[in-house]
């Protein structure tokens, strides 16, 4: 089955073709990534099975515009894989939030549609892009099914005591306001891939993933399963990102409005996509860039990763006090699979715990999978590079294959 995945995230829409034979046996016919949607210059990157990659520096206002570019590079004369869009037999999208509306994958259709809707306001970012990414394709698939792979559906597991926020009850009962988490489609297959590589069982094993890139989450799992995660009721909730504050007293968020004269959607757009990286450094939300001005000396460059690096620390102390232990770390994600630095600096921190980087091989792992503690580490530590695309293929291949039973 060919089927063609999406990924919209908050700036960017990674996507793959792959032929699906089977859970485990399937050819990658095309990949990409669309980058810096939104801002002054975008990136497509484009590369077909066996041929090299094509790189366009050109403006992606919105994601819309980024999925035409998807399509086209997929039918291209030149460089394209397929004939026409009727070769593709199914599209599976990745959904950062599906509050309690889904416990797991579901066929798209206009109720579907419509709960992904209501769940935009919990995910302000990503929702609204992900449902531009399903109309785009229904407007040039009408006739494809089309699947929606939820990244909340993981973290259905955590217990009460976990999700629930000490606000008045009523509001959980008429609203839906609970921790919800989001990366679960990651932390799920980098969970189960990481105690592969480690030689753990799953079913008996704690183990910490850390989902870093323009998003990031912490994800505390065990024996398989989620049981608390850094992001809460929509995903500004947990460490500093890329545009995002992460944690902050509440109560600041009326004291800005006052002071700014804010509206509730603008102090909403300050937190959601003027903060983070962007807004500490005032200069870019992207770990690259930042990466080579902290190189240079720039002062705010050093203190967003030195607060992203104190906050990956924290956020792994708390889950292994949860966990009662921890036996494997796993770093993920964009920043977490290319950024050695980064994980030095959070495992330099995790001496009490036992942990012992190896450097040579943290500095080999660069977006491959690896381990990167040394044998003597009381706890394993690895780089996984995720694999999203995969799992939501998996599960569009299983739903739509049940069509035609």
């Amino acid at each position: 089955m060919i089927i063609l995945v999406i990924n919209c995230g908050s700036s960017s829409i990674k996507y793959r073709l792959m032929d699906m034979k089977g859970d485990d046996v399937y050819d990658i016919l095309a990949k990409g990534i669309i980058e810096k949607i939104g801002l002054p210059e975008g990136i497509s990157n484009y590369q077909a099975a066996g041929k090299e990659k094509i790189t366009v520096n050109l403006p992606v206002p919105d994601h819309t515009v980024g999925m035409q570019l998807i399509l086209a590079d997929l039918v291209s004369p030149e460089h394209g894989v397929l004939k026409s869009f009727a070769d593709i037999e199914a599209v599976g999208h990745r959904i950062v939030q599906g509050a309690d509306f889904f416990a797991g994958s579901a066929l798209v259709n206009e109720d579907v549609l419509e709960k992904i809707e209501i769940c935009a306001e919990f995910a302000p970012l990503h929702n609204h892009a992900h449902l531009l990414g399903i109309r785009a394709c229904q407007k040039v698939l009408p006739e494809v099914p089309q699947v929606v792979v939820f990244d909340t559906a993981f973290h259905q597991t955590m217990p009460d005591y976990a999700y629930m926020y000490a606000l008045p009850y009523e509001y959980y009962s008429k609203y839906h306001v609970r921790r919800y988490g989001a990366h679960g489609t990651s932390h799920n297959y980098v969970s189960h891939e990481g105690a592969r590589l480690a030689g753990l069982d799953i079913n008996d094993s704690r183990i910490i993933t850390c989902h870093i890139g323009s998003g990031s989450s912490v994800c505390a799992v065990l024996n398989g399963k989620c049981i608390d995660t850094s992001m809460g009721f929509t995903p500004l909730e947990g460490m500093i990102m890329g545009t995002r504050c992460g944690c902050i007293d509440a109560n600041i968020v009326p004291y800005i409005m006052k002071k700014e004269n804010l509206t509730p959607d603008q102090m909403t757009e300050v937190m959601n996509k003027k903060s983070g990286f962007i807004g500490l450094s005032q200069k870019t939300s992207d770990a690259r860039e930042l990466n080579v001005l902290a190189e240079n000396g720039d002062a705010k460059a050093k203190l967003v990763f030195k607060k992203l690096t104190y906050d990956i620390v924290k956020l792994i102390g708390s889950y292994t006090a949860a966990l009662d232990g921890v036996d494997l770390i796993v770093f993920t994600a964009g920043i977490g699979e290319n950024n050695s630095r980064l994980r030095r600096r959070v495992c330099e921190h995790l001496g009490y715990l036992g942990v012992k980087i190896d450097y040579d091989a943290n500095m080999a792992a660069a977006g491959v999978e690896a381990m990167i503690s040394t044998p003597e580490s009381k706890v394993k530590v690895a780089v996984i590079p995720t694999e999203e695309e995969l799992m939501i293929a998996r599960d569009t291949m299983h739903i739509v294959s049940a069509l035609y039973e």
